[in-house]
């Protein structure tokens, strides 16, 4: 018993082991996540850049720009739906980008791009407030649409129009309002590969001539057709645009458009198609347009 007593005690020491430097925290991987999210973003902007063009990059734009509606169907003013309503016929406020309706009743004025005021219902006229016969005045951007919605606004009047409407885009440009008449399949607007018109061709040219002849600018005729096989040993498509831009011509003089006013009657072939497919019926097309006072 005395000799246990004076044993030593056994001390245990238990030395701990750091492999690789010790744990030195996350924030790394917040950087480095960061970065990639960054990168990622920059090269998704760099495709767009070269996969758009100028008009899809412009819509791009709009898209994220907080000064202008989401949609097209906004009665305009302010709010967050820009507007008094999300209902665009119940906001009265006249200055929006779009309507439900092309015409809408007095109730119900919300009107925008291709909306049109009380100056040209009831037989008024766009000229009212345009300066019909003023042969000086530039024409303004306002009043091209305003020609644009009296010529989109005639849908309804007879199946006929209904038809032939279904034939027509129009855009305001630089170069002035273009109103783009285009073949549909299984519905052209010329007889096979002639300059000869259909019933729905020359409506569309009544319709065309009563919208520009509340003005006096100056309008311009393209013609535009298909791509043919280059198997054809006499390929058509400068005689045969020309040809039907010239009958365009005529249709419209016609129905009442003053001869001087025409400014250049143009075949443009098949060098501009309207789609990626050359040999497409949508690509073959006249193109009216109504100059601005300075071209």
């Amino acid at each position: 018993m005395g000799g246990q007593s004076n044993a030593a005690p056994v001390i245990i020491k238990r030395k701990k082991v750091i492999v690789g430097g010790g744990h030195h925290g996350g924030a790394w991987k917040v950087a480095y996540a960061d970065f990639v999210t960054a990168m990622m973003a920059f090269f998704m902007l760099m495709w767009l850049l070269n996969a758009t063009t100028e008009k899809q990059r412009k819509g791009i734009a709009d898209y994220f720009s907080p000064t202008i509606p989401v949609t097209r169907v906004s009665g305009g003013g302010e709010g967050a739906f820009g507007g008094d309503s999300v209902f665009s016929e119940q906001t009265m406020a006249q200055n929006g980008t779009g309507a439900s309706n092309a015409n809408p009743t007095v109730g119900k004025q919300a009107q925008g791009q291709t909306g049109v005021d009380e100056s040209t219902e009831a037989g008024a006229g766009v000229g009212a407030g345009i300066g019909e016969g003023d042969t000086t005045a530039q024409i303004t951007d306002e009043s091209l649409r305003q020609i644009e919605a009296k010529l989109l606004g005639k849908g309804g009047e007879s199946p006929l129009l209904d038809q032939a409407l279904q034939h027509v885009v129009t855009r305001v440009t630089d170069e002035g309002l273009i109103v783009e008449i285009f073949d549909l399949p299984g519905d052209p607007l010329f007889t096979g590969d002639t300059d000869q018109p259909t019933p729905v061709m020359q409506e569309l040219a009544r319709m065309v001539a009563g919208s520009f002849g509340v003005v006096k600018n100056g309008v311009a005729v393209n013609g535009h057709v298909r791509n043919y096989p280059i198997l054809l040993v006499r390929n058509p498509v400068w005689d045969l645009s020309t040809a039907r831009a010239q009958a365009m011509r005529g249709l419209i003089e016609a129905a009442g458009l003053a001869s001087p006013r025409f400014q250049r009657i143009t075949g443009m072939a098949d060098r501009k198609p309207a789609v990626t497919d050359p040999m497409a019926t949508r690509n073959n097309r006249i193109e009216l347009i109504l100059l601005r006072s300075d071209m």
